[in-house]
């Protein structure tokens, strides 16, 4: 993979240098993603290779991290991941450490797919935030809020969400959308330019909630292809 950039020309995005930094900073004036960035030491390959093959995603807990054998370099990694674990916690946030060696689809046959392969935003019914980093893997993608447009939007897939639903265009409806998450996912618009994350980055990103002074983040888990490593994730 190549080095990590955020990109240089989009303002809603800013770099703070510290994990301090990172929790007291507002979401204001447009900015709706911060990015610690950070190169982490130790072999976080060694920690997959260690943690043996599975299915979907697999929640890691403290135990059986400490637990693992690893040479030096892991051990190392395994520490990464249990000081940010540690951190977010003093946050009185519930972090979850997942192995993820694949997503569920979402295979049915309505208008908007809501996996998390879709751009997408969080929403909660209070303030909150989302925070994640990807240790090794594939990392989340994000999609510039300017180069984006909510499926629902779309006038086809309005007009097929409708007929889904039954009714018309109003108040009911749209509680509908908002029911189903539909409201929630994004196509990227012709000449769009989504961004990688990156490795070894701790985000804190903002979510759908009542009042928030600025959009949320869209972004989306990376596609994953025959072959591609298992990923390492933390997420509150």
């Amino acid at each position: 993979m190549p080095p990590f950039t955020l990109p240089a020309d989009y303002p809603r995005i800013q770099r703070v240098h510290s994990f301090s930094e990172l929790v007291t900073t507002r979401f204001a004036d447009g900015v709706n993603a911060l990015c610690w960035e950070r190169t982490l030491a130790g072999d976080f390959a060694e920690v997959v290779a260690r943690l043996g093959p599975g299915e979907g995603i697999t929640a890691i807990d403290e135990e059986r991290l400490r637990a693992l054998a690893v040479s030096a370099a892991g051990r190392v990694a395994i520490a990464h991941i249990l000081a940010d674990l540690d951190r977010l916690r003093q946050q009185h946030l519930d972090p979850a450490f997942n192995c993820i060696h694949g997503y569920p689809r979402d295979e049915t046959d309505e208008p908007v797919a809501t996996d998390v392969f879709s751009f997408h935003a969080d929403r909660a019914p209070v303030e909150a935030d989302t925070w994640l980093c990807t240790y090794y893997g594939p990392c989340s993608e994000g999609l510039r809020h300017e180069q984006a447009r909510r499926r629902v939007d779309v006038p086809a897939t309005r007009a097929a969400l409708l007929k889904c639903f039954g009714g018309a265009d109003d108040a009911d409806f749209r509680a509908w959308l908002s029911e189903h998450c539909y409201d929630l996912h994004y196509e990227p618009l012709p000449g769009a330019q989504p961004f990688a994350f990156g490795i070894g980055n701790l985000w804190r990103i903002t979510v759908d909630w009542p009042g928030s002074p600025v959009p949320p983040c869209i972004h989306r888990a990376p596609a994953t292809r025959p072959g591609d490593p298992p990923r390492l994730l933390l997420i509150s």
